[in-house]
């Protein structure tokens, strides 16, 4: 494989957003990464950004597209696992802009047998439109101070961005929230995610990922918390994608999976491996 790690995600319609998540990445520790962005069907503006940092920028950016044929990302997600040319796979989002730590957090923490699941902070729309260049190379927008001071509003969450090893350890440990794959900040192996099938094409919005995490659980894949380690912050959006239908599809399908001890999914990355091939 040509590099320590593959970071994907799912980007649609949001060019701005992806321009200050390519941002993030342009900070990095780690540099021996590629960057996979599974395009679910965006026009020439999202285009025209990838292809701004391809040419300008050092990151090596593989630009996986299909039409626009509605909510589809578990598809796009399979095809960009194709495209994968790393043994280790770190997933987020395109409206995510990551800490500098991110990926080389990812490849401290991960570990045969594992997957790893990490944390965002949400930032309201304002913040999230307002956010320069200069405020991700700085990491500004990783301070509780510089964000507080810009209209975040106090929380416990905030404390996702507290950056001390023992506070974070201890964070990690005592944190209710479950261990899941989730969307935005989440990592694995390459070779247990085809062992699984990819992600469930059935599905749309709404618990694809938790679906997709506890199929590796059925497979015997363990989960390691790295909330307060790994974590990125959210630009907020609107999401017109949602409905209650779909909503209501994944829950049962989830319910399946768990009370059938399902690991591979019938519809997913072997949809797509004789067109990859060919």
């Amino acid at each position: 494989m040509k590099h320590r790690a593959s970071v994907i995600f799912t980007t649609y319609n949001q060019p701005e957003w992806l321009r200050k998540a390519l941002w993030g990445y342009e900070c990095q520790t780690e540099k021996d990464f590629e960057i996979i962005i599974a395009d679910d069907g965006s026009g020439q503006e999202t285009k025209d950004v990838i292809k701004e940092f391809q040419s300008n920028s050092n990151l090596t950016i593989k630009h996986i597209w299909h039409p626009d044929e509605g909510y589809q990302k578990c598809p796009i997600l399979n095809k960009a696992i194709i495209a994968s040319e790393s043994n280790y796979l770190i997933f987020t989002d395109g409206d995510c802009i990551t800490r500098k730590d991110f990926i080389s957090t990812h490849l401290k923490y991960a570990e045969q047998g594992y997957f790893l699941s990490g944390g965002t902070l949400r930032l309201p729309i304002n913040l999230s439109r307002e956010l320069t260049k200069e405020d991700v190379a700085e990491q500004n927008i990783f301070s509780l101070k510089w964000l507080y001071k810009n209209g975040l509003k106090r929380s416990s969450k905030s404390l996702k961005l507290v950056k001390h090893k023992w506070f974070t350890s201890f964070m990690n440990f005592i944190t209710p929230t479950n261990a899941s794959w989730n969307g935005h900040n989440a990592s694995g192996w390459r070779k247990d995610i085809f062992a699984v099938n990819g992600f469930n094409e059935d599905m749309h919005y709404g618990g694809q990922d938790r679906e997709f995490g506890e199929r590796m659980q059925n497979y015997g894949i363990k989960s390691k918390q790295i909330r307060y380690s790994a974590v990125c912050v959210h630009l907020e959006h609107g999401r017109p994608y949602k409905t209650k239908e779909s909503i209501k599809k994944n829950r049962e399908i989830r319910n399946y999976v768990k009370n059938k001890k399902i690991i591979e999914t019938h519809n997913g990355i072997n949809n797509h491996l004789n067109k990859a091939t060919q």
